[in-house]
């Protein structure tokens, strides 16, 4: 009987072992995860006040000038190592949250797997394209049901609509072309 017993207590004990180490597996690192609304460690109802608290251990930098038309300053996110994650554009009110986010980093993807290493074609399989706004320089695609926006250059597309103003349409736009922006409006 005390066999019977011991042999329990210890199937028990590796169950249970086993049951942690899977859970503590499947958690995902969201470190550099995209969602509506959150990105990386800033969710879409941070406060600028709480930016060092988010980004303890990175640094926050302001820029110290605003133009007369835009009062906006921009903060941009540094990794302690010094690479360039975000570039935050904070909202006007009297509480400031941030309005836009401008992905700098390629290690950030969405829960989808697009980032800035992304081309267009990927962009098209993973998201339906509500529209496309035509630019002097570039093109922008926005999804359907996402905050995000996608900036492709001119120079990706080809030489007969590099140099136009008429409206492009998805359709025109080359598999093979890539991101220059990936960019979150949060409104």
């Amino acid at each position: 009987m005390l066999d019977v017993r011991k042999m329990k207590r210890i199937v028990l004990l590796v169950g249970i072992c086993i049951l942690g180490l899977s859970y503590g597996c499947a958690e995902k690192d969201t470190t550099f995860l995209i969602s509506k609304e959150k990105i990386g460690k800033l969710d879409k109802i941070s406060l600028v006040r709480d930016l060092e608290l988010i980004y303890e251990g990175d640094s926050l930098v302001k820029d110290t000038l605003s133009s007369r038309i835009s009062r906006q300053r921009k903060i941009k996110v540094y990794e302690k190592g010094g690479k360039h994650l975000l570039t935050l554009t904070p909202t006007a009110d009297s509480i400031p949250t941030i309005e836009n986010i401008t992905i700098e980093d390629p290690r950030f993807e969405t829960e989808r797997g697009i980032g800035l290493k992304s081309t267009f074609k990927d962009i098209q399989s993973q998201y339906e394209i509500k529209k496309v706004v035509t630019t002097l320089n570039s093109v922008v695609v926005f999804p359907k049901g996402s905050p995000m926006y996608f900036t492709i250059d001119k120079s990706e597309l080809p030489s007969s609509l590099r140099y136009s103003t008429n409206n492009i349409d998805a359709v025109q736009i080359p598999n093979e072309a890539k991101l220059k922006y990936l960019m979150i409006g949060w409104e």
